[in-house]
């Protein structure tokens, strides 16, 4: 069942363990998925988001229990003429979030598909979450929650109902995807071959925020 409380990383221990992992965050334009990973990184969202040409890059750092886990995530384009760059974006890549918007049945259909060529191009250890953004908009909502559930259950998918505009389950979706990858997954050595080309969303001047806080 998924998860629609709220909670925040711990702080961490001295001596931590250091885990890495690339994440990649896919779904079409307009349903919030670069809004999500703004909320997740920096703790809030602009009111009006250009989408991403081609794809952003950033980074996080959340704690887990007795390891420090940097997230390095990249946000792809959802536009069609950039889809056919999206499998290069796999390399690498140890888990990905599918983002479809609860109050488009279409877009459902669509985030399907994405799960579908995932399973078959990428990793197949992949660890693969599907988040049905903007559930604020609760009135509007056009995707049964128990079918999503269902669907995610079928395909061993992690599943949560989220809002980047009010953060519901935000952190909470990054957490459990850490929380599920193996203990002893190697660091990626390719994590850092794209960066000449990359995009960040976080102002230069700024370090990246950490997720590890108190409670």
């Amino acid at each position: 069942m998924a998860n629609r409380g709220a909670t925040r990383p711990n702080r961490p221990n001295t001596g931590n363990k250091i885990r890495q992992f690339k994440l990649v965050l896919l779904g079409e334009p307009a349903f919030g998925k670069s809004s999500l990973v703004l909320r997740f990184v920096k703790g809030h969202v602009h009111g009006f988001q250009e989408s991403t040409m081609g794809a952003a890059f950033l980074a996080q750092t959340v704690c887990l229990d007795d390891t420090t886990v940097k997230v390095e995530i990249w946000d792809a384009a959802g536009e069609e003429q950039y889809h056919s760059l999206t499998p290069m974006y796999y390399s690498g890549v140890q888990a990905a979030i599918v983002v479809y918007d609860v109050t488009d049945e279409e877009s459902f259909v669509r985030a399907k598909n994405r799960v579908t060529e995932l399973q078959r191009q990428a990793n197949p250890n992949i660890v693969i979450a599907l988040s049905g953004n903007k559930a604020d908009l609760a009135n509007k909502t056009a995707v049964n929650f128990q079918e999503a559930q269902s669907y995610a259950d079928d395909n061993s998918l992690l599943f949560m109902e989220t809002s980047a505009k009010t953060s519901m389950n935000v952190n909470e979706i990054f957490m459990a995807i850490a929380k599920k990858l193996p203990k002893n997954e190697p660091q990626n050595p390719g994590a850092h071959s794209a960066r000449g080309r990359r995009v960040d969303l976080t102002e230069p001047t700024q370090p990246t925020r950490s997720q590890c806080c108190s409670n």
